[in-house]
């Protein structure tokens, strides 16, 4: 840590000496739109967000998007490797997947209904060169996007067309087996339109096994937007695409299935997922305070892990994953100012999700699940000193019944630097359609491995929390603070059966009421035009108390070991972690970068644990013209100060996911 601190010192100080020609970053308070979907002041939302703009993301020393959440407070994150990566925010992690923040890539929600009706990683369809901007949302949000925002959003604005033109081509070299490649291209459609394409490829050899995994990491996306001015008012625009990813699965082990037969019930293998899109927007602007949008979404996920198990002589397949699963969305949604003080936006939105699932739904053919939901979010500034924030939004789910999601804030501007933010809400969350209508059983029914509960009820959250956003123009620097306290009842979880014969299988029910509180902020500063920093730290306390005895005596202990789920829920999260990120131009044309993590021991599942862990990641950048063709070439190093493992150890042996050292040099060259 001091030989990082005095390395810094040397970095800022030479930031006196190089001049820069962009403008001072801190010249503005940002304008979100995430949070009640009205563009407002940072002052202005009804809660806290972090705002990562596109000179961050080129900067950053990452190639996987879930990366980039390392630099805000309260998420955690680890690499793809035999699960798809993960990103969660304030833990209540669950699974393979993460169902508690919503993700969005220009309005269109990522959630699957498919993929455990949460975000796949392994192919979020889009590519980190695409990026405008990324917006987080840190707290609740169902009253803007739904259910699944619960604890948070991600919203993904990406590049306009009309800003992309000529080719450029890039590619990544380094160990692990990193080969990745990337082709862009963009330009006119007629006289009103603009495209964009992009093709990305990546590539590595996952992880190092330290016990009986094997991983490795295969993403393909072909990625095209169109946006077309239909006249003065209208606007229509175009995405579509598809993103192949793959990585392994699965254990070298046998399983006793029988005193004394053993057989590989979980062999290695290949997992490989698809996710097709398509998203057509029209725009309307009806005057200078009013605008319409109609959006409609369609999404197609597909999955497959397929193998054989050998019982008696007798092979049969298996496909646990062998799924595919379907949305159709349509949502229209209405801004405008009611008043000289008051602006609202409020809209309507209907989706249809539709499964297939051998495995979990064998002979029943496709089950469908539709919801429908209405919202509301004002805006009232009375007065100079004060910014409230009114919404309700109610949701109709055909398997989890109604649900409301009220929220209230208000903003007291004590000065024009500095705000103090006051909000409470109630979010709810409801099961997947496995949750509610899966049913699945081994080969020969020696297992019956999961069975639904058709009257799961929804987890409902309540929130108060306490802001304060300072934003300093004449020191260049901003600190954004949130003091939270979320109460969850009724966590849902998958729990399986307290029997050694396997007869009764496994189930999703509510487990536990869990409170988490704690503070975070993100602090900003522009000490020379060069010179960027941003520092992060979250400290958190998750407590839990089982909804009846018989779970708590049957999940807590297991074999003498912290392993129930009860240590699982309070160390979903880190008590601690901190996050610090400099991005140093330097002379000769040279930019510098580098981002530091430190976090505590933390659990992704209840029988593993990421152990505490320090890393250092590094980019060393030359961006460069010679007349026609510009390019960069820049060399990047991840986990620089060692080895460490951020995913899986086993709590019984010592060993586990090792992330160690990894390094590439890319080239881009624009055309």
């Amino acid at each position: 840590m001091r030989s990082l601190t005095v390395a810094l010192a040397g970095i800022l100080a030479s930031g006196v000496l190089q001049a820069a020609d962009e403008s001072i970053y801190f010249s503005e308070m940002p304008v979100v739109a995430s949070v009640s979907r009205l563009p407002q002041r940072q002052a202005d939302a009804p809660t806290a967000v972090t705002v990562i703009d596109r000179e961050m993301l080129r900067a950053l020393p990452i190639r996987d998007l879930n990366d980039v959440f390392r630099l805000v407070p309260g998420f955690q994150t680890y690499p793809n490797n035999t699960d798809a990566g993960r990103v969660t925010y304030h833990g209540m992690n669950d699974g393979v997947y993460a169902p508690r923040v919503q993700v969005l890539v220009d309005g269109r929600s990522m959630y699957s209904p498919l993929f455990g009706g949460s975000v796949n990683w392994l192919t979020m369809p889009v590519a980190i060169e695409d990026i405008e901007r990324i917006e987080v949302v840190r707290g609740t949000n169902a009253v803007t996007y739904g259910n699944n925002a619960y604890l948070g959003v991600i919203n993904i604005i990406t590049v306009d067309p009309a800003m992309v033109r000529g080719v450029s081509v890039s590619t990544s070299y380094g160990n692990q087996n990193v080969r990745d490649y990337a082709l862009r291209t963009g330009g006119k459609l007629g006289e009103s339109g603009n495209f964009r394409f992009t093709y990305r490829q990546l590539n590595d050899n996952g992880l190092t096994n330290q016990y009986d995994w094997v991983d490795s990491y295969f993403q393909r996306l072909f990625d095209f937007r169109a946006d077309y001015a239909l006249n003065e008012r209208d606007s229509l625009q175009l995405s579509a695409g598809r993103v192949d990813g793959r990585n392994q699965t699965g254990s070298r082990l046998p399983e006793q299935v029988f005193p004394g037969f053993w057989v590989y019930t979980n062999p290695i293998r290949l997992v490989d997922q698809s996710d097709t899109y398509l998203q057509l927007s029209f725009r309307r602007v009806l005057s200078v305070d009013s605008e319409f949008l109609l959006r409609y979404g369609y999404t197609k996920d597909t999955s497959s892990d397929l193998f054989g198990v050998s019982l008696f002589g007798t092979t049969y397949p298996i496909d646990q994953s062998g799924d595919e699963g379907t949305r159709h969305e349509l949502e229209l949604q209405h801004t405008l100012r009611v008043a000289d003080s008051a602006r609202l936006a409020w809209g309507a939105n209907w989706r249809t999700d539709t499964v297939h699932s051998n495995w979990y739904f064998g002979g029943r053919g496709a089950i469908h699940r539709e919801t429908g939901r209405v919202f509301g979010n004002l805006e009232w500034k009375p007065v100079r000193w004060l910014t409230g924030n009114f919404g309700l939004a109610g949701e109709q789910d055909s398997f989890a019944g109604f649900q409301a999601h009220p929220r209230a804030s208000a903003n007291f501007h004590v000065t024009p630097e500095n705000t103090i933010r006051f909000g409470v809400s109630r979010a709810s969350r409801s099961g997947s359609i496995i949750d509610y209508r899966g049913d699945a059983r081994a080969p020969l029914g020696l297992d019956h491995v999961f069975k639904a509960a058709s009257n799961l009820p929804v987890e409902r959250l309540d929130t108060v929390e306490v802001g304060y956003l300072g934003d300093w123009r004449q020191w260049r620097s901003s600190l954004d603070i949130r003091l939270f306290n979320e109460r969850i009842h009724n966590r849902l979880y998958r729990i399986d059966a307290d029997t050694d014969d396997n007869t009764v299988p496994s189930s999703t029910i509510p487990v536990q009421n869990v409170r988490i509180r704690g503070i975070e902020y993100q602090f900003r500063w522009q000490p020379f035009e060069s010179t960027r920093l941003l520092f992060n730290q979250t400290f958190a306390k998750i407590d839990a108390e089982y909804l009846n005895p018989v779970l708590a005596f049957n999940n807590s202990a297991i074999d003498g070991e912290n392993r129930g789920l009860d240590a699982f829920t309070q160390q979903s999260m880190p008590r601690r972690s901190t996050s610090l990120l400099l991005i140093q131009k330097l002379p000769f044309g040279l930019e510098f970068s580098t981002a530091a993590y430190w976090q505590e021991m933390m659990k992704w599942s209840t029988a593993t644990q990421s152990p505490k862990y320090e890393r250092i990641d590094a980019r060393l950048a030359y961006p460069f013209r010679f007349g026609v063709l510009g390019g960069e070439l820049a060399y990047v190093v991840q986990s620089l100060n060692g080895d460490h493992i951020e995913y899986k150890k086993l709590t019984s042996k010592p060993d586990g996911r090792v992330v160690e050292r990894r390094q590439w040099v890319s080239l881009r060259l624009d055309f």
